[in-house]
């Protein structure tokens, strides 16, 4: 399994969190999503067939696209 930590700057809310684990959680292989908008981060775990390309593409696609990705 892959974790991967990382930077959000577009999270302003919750709400924004939310969708984020939404978009995620319907990728084949991601496990689990979690995220805190006080410190704009969020967490991926994910086994194939994801990849973190397909990650930062869906949250690219969604107007989330991480920092340094």
């Amino acid at each position: 399994m892959e974790k991967k930590t990382f930077k959000v700057p577009n999270i302003g809310c919750d709400g924004c969190v939310r969708t984020i684990k939404t978009e995620l959680s319907a990728l084949q292989g991601v496990e689990r999503v979690d995220g805190e908008a006080s410190s704009k981060t969020m967490t991926v775990e994910y086994n194939e067939p994801a990849t973190w390309e397909q990650i930062v593409s869906k949250l690219t696609e969604i107007d989330y696209a991480p920092e340094n990705a």
